[in-house]
């Protein structure tokens, strides 16, 4: 945490906790807020400064239930799998997103930072090799199509009741502290099916320090709304994150090239 000396405490909503990105943001920053984690049906493991409540984002009342107290929003929870199919899209990432945006308003919270993709604009990625802000939307998937969604309903939530949104467009987290293996797997092929060249892959990768800190700054910017790339301060690049370093104070400390030699 970076130079953080006094904890804030604010009430911290994250949906999808256990997973990769929740796991890295709670690690780095639950002596900071005051986290409360959803969990489905499995009950998740929790330190002792973290609270734990039962509810699923596709059950709006149960939802609900969930934001009494809050200040922000952090919404990780969705399918992730890009090939995902069309049901549990619409269920997870349309209905379940559409959700947290509703009760979240019902109950004044301020601030909703959404975990948006890379595949929001795939295909910009996969034709291009560096995509800035100005990049049109070109999902590559459905599941990009459901990140474009969230995004776009956050930019009416934002303009309509005035909720502060960001949206995150996160490349690629693996979760791993030391991902030197990992890359060298990409690079020898080991790695099938996969939706962008190894290259691009390393070159949108984000550590889990660096994601937690960009979801940090995105709590506590004063913007009503944005979209910014979220990768590890890489080189080569694939997407320009000046606007995130200067609109949100963001500030990378990790480089893939590190892990490459």
């Amino acid at each position: 945490m970076r130079g953080m000396v006094t904890p804030r405490k604010m009430k911290v909503l994250v949906t999808g906790a256990s997973g990769r990105i929740g796991r890295a943001f709670r690690e780095n920053y639950r002596d900071y807020y005051s986290l409360r984690l959803i969990y489905h049906q499995t009950p998740m493991e929790a330190s002792a400064v973290e609270e734990v409540v039962p509810a699923d984002i596709t059950d709006f009342d149960s939802l609900l239930k969930t934001m009494e107290g809050v200040e922000a929003v952090v919404h990780l929870a969705a399918d992730p799998r890009v090939n995902a199919p069309w049901d549990s899209i619409l269920k997870l990432n349309l209905v379940g997103t559409y959700n947290v945006f509703e009760a979240a308003y019902r109950y004044g919270v301020k601030k909703v930072v959404f975990a948006s993709s890379n595949h929001a604009c795939g295909f910009a990625v996969t034709e291009s090799n560096l995509v800035g802000p100005d990049a049109p939307i070109r999902p590559d998937s459905l599941y990009g199509v459901s990140k474009v969604f969230g995004e776009t309903l956050g930019r009416y939530y934002a303009d309509r009741f005035g909720l502060s949104v960001i949206c995150l467009r996160i490349g690629s987290c693996p979760g791993l502290d030391d991902p030197s293996e990992h890359f060298r797997m990409l690079l020898s092929g080991q790695r099938t099916h996969l939706t962008y060249s190894p290259q691009k892959l390393i070159a949108m990768w984000i550590s889990n320090r660096d994601i937690a800190h960009l979801i940090h700054r995105s709590i506590e910017t004063d913007l009503k709304f944005g979209i910014f790339y979220g990768t590890s301060d890489n080189t080569p690049k694939i997407f320009d994150i000046t606007e995130a370093k200067e609109k949100l104070g963001y500030n990378p400390q990790d480089k893939a090239e590190k892990y490459l030699k």
